[in-house]
């Protein structure tokens, strides 16, 4: 048996995270944290004295990428020519629930995962609109989702269209919220949603009565929102979520379960 007091020659394992970042990374976080640090704002010319190698002590190379680095996050652009440089750019929250939605785009989460979390948040969300108040115009948008699915579908394909803009007054209620971290991490939640593929195929079987559940919930909802009632708003949207959770997981596992041999 080996001797393990002797230790000299063990190679230590380096955990991933631990690892040495590559020059690039390094130089685009000094970028950003000196634009965080003296609150540039959107269109703002970066100081070209921020962009210099020798400065920053490193090649034109390494500078060239970290700046290709912060062009993919979507925190600066660069334009060539007379005028041109480095700017600050505002990341438009679509860009930035994509770069979401491929994190987990071969690893998704499960139907229950994301519904775990909407319960949590979507209850709270109803709250805080009846608590506002909410604005005319806000109102009259989640009013206006609602009537994309007040009619009876004349065909499955309309029918799938009302299932998303059923998620679409979701996404409205989520875009008024006043706390803006819960109201993104709810679109998130919903543009995952519309990306699975177990949720593609559920929301494609035809369940009239579910039009009808929906708009009733929707309905109670807007009421208790335009009355003020934040507590009867956040059991409104406790009930629904709950209920559709349990449709959601039920028809998953009616997916899953194998057919019987022929």
């Amino acid at each position: 048996m080996a001797d393990m007091s002797d230790r000299s020659n063990i190679t230590p394992v380096v955990p991933p995270a631990a690892r040495k970042r590559k020059r690039p990374d390094i130089t685009a976080d000094k970028i950003r944290d000196r634009i965080m640090e003296t609150a540039l704002a959107p269109g703002d010319r970066v100081p070209a004295d921020w962009l210099d190698p020798d400065t920053l002590k490193v090649s034109r190379g390494t500078l060239r990428e970290a700046l290709k680095l912060l062009e993919f996050q979507g925190l600066v652009t660069t334009r060539t020519g007379p005028g041109g440089g480095a700017f600050v750019a505002a990341i438009a929250p679509e860009n930035a629930l994509r770069m979401l939605d491929n994190l987990f785009l071969f690893s998704p989460p499960t139907i229950a995962d994301i519904y775990q979390i909407r319960m949590l948040i979507e209850p709270e969300l109803a709250a805080s609109a009846a608590t506002g108040p909410m604005s005319t115009d806000s109102f009259k948008a989640l009013q206006d989702t609602i009537r994309l699915y007040e009619a009876e579908p004349e065909s499955g394909e309309e029918e799938y269209r009302q299932r998303l803009a059923e998620l679409d007054f979701h996404a409205e209620l989520a875009r008024n919220s006043p706390n803006r971290v819960m109201g993104f991490v709810a679109v998130f939640l919903l543009s995952l949603l519309r990306d699975l593929t177990v949720c593609r195929e559920i929301y494609h079987l035809s369940n009239p009565g579910l039009r009808e559940t929906g708009l009733n919930y929707q309905v109670r909802l807007l009421r208790a929102i335009k009355a003020g009632d934040a507590e009867r708003a956040r059991e409104i949207m406790r009930e629904h979520m709950g209920e559709a959770a349990r449709y959601m997981l039920e028809r998953a596992a009616l997916r899953e379960r194998p057919r019987p041999k022929s």
